[in-house]
């Protein structure tokens, strides 16, 4: 069920944001009369699923949800309608508009990407307002990977800055390591300051890891118990606080986690707390190393802090949100492009887009990352590819510049080129998709 509710989201949330990017195109090109013959959601190669004619636009349903279009009149596109651009050129054709109106119709879809962007911050903002982590109440440290091991962190080490810029908030910690440079994390462990240096070469196993990388520490406190399990039949209950292993202190979960698991099938006595006393339970461990109990939620160990945000507030904080996003998603982009990074080897497609939503319906949520797929989607279309706007944005560019229009076979042969490169890195990403979540 959590996997048809991640793909419904997908969809749901595609479906929205390929809609607001062609009435980007769709908006210009009516303000500068230009024809648009079909407004589509989603591909229609062979039939539709659902159309219907308004003037001189068929608007309609597609049956191959990998994106959508608008047919512009007189635009070399995707279609390649060489019939079309063998006749005279027409006042309402798209060849025909001085070049910034090409311009604009072309920029279109990525602006109202990114305005779209930045509408959506502004609404969960002053809907919900934005709940955090503080750094400063994570008074137990941090719990690593191996791959945060390898790197130099340590179990119960207290993150101090980034670069020398202070920390405020847990999630930020990842993002600033990730995306900018030099990769310096300052800690504090065992009362002495730090620091810890990332190399190129560690980014891919950060990559890999995703949330497990760095995740707060936190005390082992039950929550519940199933009905047939080892902690049960020995006595363990609700709220019970493990502190002890065989009379050796251990105060964090990570600690008996790791126990367990080095210790399968062995039988141990654990020391709780109960209330005010103090209790030795016996109880076997499993060949899987577990004994049987749902610890608390993280959310149980640490306060959270909220920001309401009225609406004159959220307005300046859900455009600086959006800023922040775009210059992040950016930083992303350009580590796909260092081969030391291994980043390029996670470069995903739908598989990988459609496991970031939550298994579980949540409108918030569902709505962020609406937002950041938008100005995912307003990048990857302004880059200078020729088949995405950013290659038409390029030649007009070069046009205005030069005073010198790119001829209409140039433009075609580039055209297929362009398609040729997406098509590739579609099938690279796809692959991806296939190795990282079935492979890995």
């Amino acid at each position: 069920m959590g996997i048809l509710i991640q793909a419904a989201q997908l969809l749901i949330s595609i479906s929205i944001l390929v809609i607001f990017h062609e009435f980007g195109h769709f908006f210009f090109a009516k303000i500068f009369k230009t024809r648009v013959e079909k407004f589509y959601l989603f591909f229609d190669p062979w039939f539709s699923l659902f159309k219907y004619k308004r003037g001189d636009t068929e608007y309609g349903l597609g049956w191959l949800p990998l994106g959508g279009y608008v047919k512009i009149s007189g635009m070399i596109d995707e279609s390649m309608d060489k019939e079309q651009l063998a006749k005279p050129p027409q006042p309402w054709e798209f060849r025909t508009k001085p070049a910034w109106q090409r311009l604009l119709i072309m920029v279109g879809g990525v602006l109202v990407n990114f305005l779209l962007a930045g509408l959506i911050y502004i609404i969960t903002l002053f809907s919900w307002g934005d709940d955090y982590l503080p750094i400063k109440n994570m008074s137990y440290g941090i719990v690593v990977d191996s791959a945060s091991y390898k790197i130099g962190f340590r179990n119960g080490d207290k993150i101090i800055s980034v670069n020398d810029q202070k920390i405020q908030m847990f999630r930020e910690i990842v993002p600033k390591i990730l995306l900018n440079d030099p990769k310096i994390v300052q800690i504090e462990r065992d009362g002495r300051l730090m620091d810890v240096v990332i190399k190129d070469s560690d980014i891919e196993s950060i990559i890999k890891s995703k949330w497990n990388f760095i995740t707060p520490r936190y005390p082992f406190i039950v929550d519940s118990l199933p009905e047939k399990s080892n902690a049960k039949e020995a006595g363990i209950l609700k709220n019970d606080e493990f502190i002890a292993i065989n009379d050796s202190a251990m105060l964090f979960f990570d600690e008996f986690f790791n126990y367990f698991q080095t210790n399968k099938n062995q039988e141990v006595t654990i020391s709780l707390l109960r209330n005010k006393d103090t209790l030795k339970v016996p109880v076997k461990i499993s060949e899987k190393g577990f004994i049987g109990v749902f610890q608390k939620s993280l959310l149980t160990y640490f306060e959270l802090e909220h920001k309401d945000y009225n609406i004159l507030e959220s307005i300046p904080a859900g455009i600086d949100k959006g800023i922040t996003q775009t210059n992040n998603y950016l930083k992303q982009f350009k580590l796909v492009f260092q081969p030391e990074t291994g980043a390029y080897k996670h470069l995903g497609s739908f598989g990988a887009i459609g496991s970031l939503f939550s298994k579980s319906w949540n409108w918030q949520s569902f709505w962020s990352l609406t937002a950041l797929l938008s100005i995912i989607l307003g990048v990857i279309n302004i880059l200078p590819i020729p088949a995405l706007d950013g290659g038409h944005v390029m030649f007009i560019i070069f046009e205005l510049v030069t005073g010198k229009k790119p001829s209409d076979k140039f433009l075609e042969v580039t055209q297929i080129i362009g398609f040729v490169i997406l098509i590739t890195l579609m099938i690279f990403a796809l692959r991806n998709d296939f190795v990282n979540h079935f492979l890995n």
